[in-house]
């Protein structure tokens, strides 16, 4: 599904960084850190922050969505690294980032404790977890996201499977996302922020 989705000229979700993952930036710390973003598709988030100087591994189901983001990370002159995988069974390295990115990573419901285990393994002490997804309130409206509420997330779950990170940000709202073509007006969104002891 998300090869043919890519499969354009255009980027589906715009060249620009997620406006959440832009105001949080500066959690990760001076660059360069090793940051690790999760579901990053056609690389825009990714791409972003090495532009800030970061050592970026962008992760993704799709590898056509990963050869435009390497395409894009070459346009903007920057480093990007990429992985394709599945991040419902994907093994990440122990203590090997120093943050993790998660923007609009909607994984099926039995697939999501894996990669929240991953996730808390993945990042070194200090390390902070950046994420922002769709709740089950977006899966009616035709703005983006997932079509069905089991692909998203809620503040509970999240605080949930990262009880033991220490939780800096934990809401959900209602906010604007303009987002190329694929987010396209209001939406409800969780916005989670934690840090590993």
């Amino acid at each position: 599904m998300w090869d043919e989705r890519y499969s354009t000229d255009d980027y589906v979700y715009g060249t620009e960084p997620n406006d959440f993952l832009r105001e949080q930036a500066e959690l990760i710390g001076e660059a360069p850190k090793r940051v690790l973003c999760l579901a990053d598709g056609e690389g825009r988030n990714g791409v972003y922050l090495a532009g800030l100087g970061h050592w970026v591994t962008s992760v993704d189901a799709s590898s056509v969505g990963l050869r435009k983001a390497a395409q894009l990370a070459e346009e903007k002159g920057v480093a990007l690294t990429t992985l394709n995988a599945d991040l419902t069974a994907h093994e990440f390295e122990p203590e090997s980032y120093d943050a993790v990115v998660s923007i609009f990573c909607h994984l099926p419901a039995e697939g999501r404790p894996h990669l929240h285990r991953q996730v808390i393994r993945a990042l070194k002490p200090g390390g902070v977890l950046i994420l922002e997804a769709y709740t089950p309130a977006q899966a009616s409206r035709n703005t983006g996201g997932p079509g069905t509420p089991d692909r998203t997330l809620t503040a509970a779950e999240l605080e949930a499977d990262f009880a033991e990170l220490e939780i800096q940000l934990s809401r959900e709202c209602e906010r604007e996302v303009l987002e190329g073509r694929g987010h396209t007006g209001p939406g409800c969104v969780v916005q989670f922020i934690a840090r590993k002891p």
